[in-house]
């Protein structure tokens, strides 16, 4: 992380313990690491120098070259190639000052209202693979007259930069579930092409972050208006991605394990449903983390 905590940010949920987890890489993520990501102690060193050399040398930047963690969020998605990683840290700050409206100032603290939501959460325990499970619910859960799309768009950039921190997270990815039951209509006319544009450009080339499948459960024949807007920015990885479920849950658990989901989607996890408001209080927490993020970047945007 970017800032000192006395104590680790925590909630306890039943068995489980809602917290961020920066413990170093166990057998299991090590061993991914080094077959997908070229991991290794000698090249993670040399790359960690070679990529704060070139970093250097972008001075309208404001960066923590000091902090060795931070640049290997970067590198691992890049599987240790400087440049590439370089190129990374560039987007995604770019997109940060070509939404800075949208990035300006953004905390949890204050972002209460997509949490009251309670239309977006992340699972407390991770799938087969390690990855993070993140859950968006944009259906009959989603009151668009209450909530924005602009502010569920935040919530989401929110819940990434948290995983971003994770070792496990960084190495293994996450995978994002879209529940689309009870989409309406009017549910559909919220998405436009720019808000379109903007999520696949966030996803495809601003995120550090290995976003390894978008699974679409439960969605209605108007769905594919939705999708039509995304479908002309997609490029061929990412469109290789996404998943279209719909009631068929066997089809769902051929990616992810019915072990790691709930009943609700044919998984035999009993677990506790982490609210909204459970997990903006863990991010409250971190607010002093958040703000630390927002103090690096373009000196155009921190400046303001």
């Amino acid at each position: 992380m970017l800032t000192d905590f006395d104590e680790m940010p925590a909630i306890k949920l039943g068995e489980y313990t809602l917290t961020f987890e920066l413990d170093p890489l166990g057998p299991v993520g090590q061993g991914v690491a080094e077959r997908e990501l070229r991991e290794t102690p000698e090249r993670q060193k040399k790359a960690t120098e070679e990529l704060r050399t070139l970093l250097k040398e972008e001075k309208d930047l404001v960066l923590p070259l000091d902090n060795d963690g931070w640049l290997i969020r970067f590198l691992r998605p890049c599987k240790y190639y400087p440049e590439s990683a370089r190129d990374l840290v560039k987007n995604y700050y770019g997109f940060k000052v070509k939404h800075k409206e949208l990035y300006c100032g953004l905390v949890p603290s204050k972002e209460a209202n997509i949490f009251k939501h309670n239309i977006i959460t992340v699972f407390p325990n991770r799938d087969q693979l390690g990855r993070r499970i993140l859950l968006l619910e944009l259906g009959k859960r989603w009151k668009h007259k209450e909530v924005n799309l602009d502010e569920v768009f935040k919530g989401c950039v929110l819940f990434m930069e948290a995983a971003m921190v994770e070792p496990e997270t960084q190495v293994n990815g996450a995978v994002v579930i879209f529940d689309m039951d009870g989409l309406s209509l009017g549910q559909t006319w919220q998405f436009t092409p720019p808000f379109a544009k903007r999520i696949v450009d966030w996803l495809q080339e601003s995120v550090p972050l290995r976003v390894k499948g978008i699974h679409i459960i439960n969605q209605p024949k108007l769905f594919n208006i939705v999708f039509a807007l995304f479908k002309p920015f997609l490029k061929e990885k990412l469109r290789n991605r996404i998943y279209f479920h719909g009631s068929d849950r066997d089809s769902l658990h051929n990616h992810i394990s019915p072990k790691c989901l709930p009943p609700a989607y044919g998984g035999t996890i009993e677990m506790t449903r982490v609210t909204g408001d459970q997990w903006y209080q863990l991010l409250l927490k971190c607010d002093q983390e958040f703000r630390a993020i927002n103090s690096y970047g373009y000196k155009e945007v921190i400046s303001n």
